[in-house]
């Protein structure tokens, strides 16, 4: 089954910082939760592993990331991820990046994914794994933006290799399922004040 998603993010950094920030896995791996870059295999494919906790099991990911296509013209990318979980479940899927500068001086960066999963991830459905993949990228795009608005304050920051730890997904489900309740009554309470 594929889950598919667009993310949007703006960052208050040139859009040249961005692009160098993107094509970079070493700093993007610092920015996602649960994820850590175990090996460079060449200039466009990485190997890596991504740990999710949900309760008191914890599933690892090993897997390959490989830049499919680099327009450094158009600041456009699109990757191809595999993996496959300990346990037996698969991940596959690609993402393309695309970045644009905006009229006030920030740089847009729009993310698509498609992703096909197996296993027992499954088990929890669709509109969850989209509302849970919507709260990593929101902890993905704080950290993101974080360090790029950061390096333009302090010149070139360093970036910190932070101990990778697991995503630990029921505060995730929580916060999901917490985002649907209100939606459905700000829904419902639109509807009756017509």
């Amino acid at each position: 089954m594929a889950i598919e998603f667009r993310e949007t993010l703006q960052v208050d950094a040139p859009i040249d910082r961005v692009w160098e920030f993107v094509n970079d896995p070493g700093k993007v791996v610092t920015c996602m939760p649960g994820a850590g870059l175990d090996e460079v295999v060449d200039e466009r494919t990485f190997l890596g592993t991504v740990k999710i906790k949900v309760g008191a099991i914890t599933a690892s990911y090993k897997g390959r990331v490989v830049f499919t296509e680099v327009d450094a013209q158009a600041r456009a990318l699109e990757v191809a991820a595999e993996g496959r979980e300990t346990g037996g479940g698969t991940a596959k899927g690609t993402i393309a990046i695309h970045l644009s500068s905006l009229a006030e001086g920030p740089t847009e960066f729009v993310t698509e994914a498609s992703v096909d999963l197996t296993g027992r991830v499954m088990q929890v459905g669709r509109g969850m794994i989209q509302g849970v993949s919507h709260q990593l990228f929101k902890q993905f795009a704080a950290s993101a933006k974080e360090l790029l608005e950061a390096q333009g304050e302090a010149g070139e920051a360093e970036v910190a290799v932070a101990e990778q730890k697991p995503i630990r997904v029921l505060p995730l489900v929580f916060r999901t399922l917490w985002e649907a309740v209100v939606g459905f009554f700000r829904r419902l309470l639109g509807r009756s004040a017509d």
